[in-house]
């Protein structure tokens, strides 16, 4: 037990987020980054990466199914899906819910971090690895993203926020393999961090994406885990119609998926692009930007 034990996350300058310990599960500084994982009363366990929680058992349903479910029910017909990090393969377990989906790719930096996700969050990774349509790749993302000639429908950037490893993942070299690595209509999903207090990251790469994509936007999901209220995922395609898929046709296509959600709905998934003020100001500002 590790009673009295806290583990601070300052992510943001002039915020301090806490939370308290129950028990250190895991422990180990990685070639990459310093990894723990530890139990926590009301967000289960808690998986943090230099410092900067990652994801939780209590609420990591709400980001994997958002970061999946709309880019492939928006495209239609996605068969092959990239996935750019991700190492705890909770995004994985819900892009292979999707029966369409021939081949799943993962790429992850750090070979340790799926490896611990394989004992400790089996509660919502299990079978991944097992799964014949998924295939994991020990690689850097920007390299893989620069030599690949695979294609794929759907390119889903699971990342760290945009320091150390995960920084290149930003970059507009990499949004440019990105692009090149998508079929013709395909979609590309980032994670672009909570506006409120990350704004420069959001307008950043939606003018980055505005460079190479004909359609840079963002859509938005309530994540308890990251704190300052609304996180942005950005969206990136070159059909700017599967933004704007009426309810009845999503609804259409999650009924053909069959499978059931905790957060995911067709009627969230259309209002998840509209965007509070302050956000889609920052969304526009990155637009005009190019």
């Amino acid at each position: 037990m590790s009673e009295g034990l806290v583990f601070n996350e300052i992510l943001y300058p002039g915020v301090q987020v806490s939370y308290s310990c129950e028990e250190i599960l895991y422990q180990q500084k990685t070639e990459h980054q310093d990894l723990v994982l530890f139990s926590n009363p009301v967000f289960g366990k808690i998986l943090m990466l230099d410092g900067v929680t990652q994801v939780t058992t209590a609420d990591e349903f709400i980001y994997h199914e958002m970061m999946s479910h709309v880019p492939i029910i928006a495209h239609g017909a996605a068969k092959n899906v990239l996935i750019v990090g991700g190492g705890d393969c909770g995004l994985a377990e819900e892009v292979l819910k999707h029966a369409s989906v021939e081949k799943l790719v993962q790429v992850e930096i750090d070979a340790s971090v799926v490896d611990f996700s394989k004992e400790h969050f089996s509660d919502f990774n299990q079978g991944v690895l097992e799964d014949p349509r998924f295939e994991l790749v020990i690689a850097d993302g920007m390299k893989f993203a620069a030599e690949t000639d695979h294609r794929f429908d759907v390119v889903i950037v699971d990342s760290t926020d945009p320091h150390g490893p995960g920084a290149v993942l930003f970059s507009e070299e990499f949004y440019r393999n990105a692009h090149r690595m998508l079929t013709p209509g395909g979609i590309l999903v980032t994670q672009n961090g909570v506006p409120f207090l990350q704004r420069d990251e959001l307008v950043t790469s939606v003018e980055r994406f505005s460079r190479i994509f004909k359609d840079a936007a963002a859509y938005i999901a309530a994540i308890p885990t990251y704190f300052g209220g609304h996180m942005t995922l950005g969206w990136a395609t070159d059909n700017p119609d599967l933004r704007r898929q009426a309810v009845p046709v999503l609804e259409q296509r999650f009924k053909a998926a069959g499978f059931e959600t905790r957060y995911y709905t067709p009627d969230v998934h259309a209002a998840a692009f509209a965007l509070p003020k302050f956000i889609l100001d920052a969304v526009e500002e990155g637009r005009t930007k190019v």
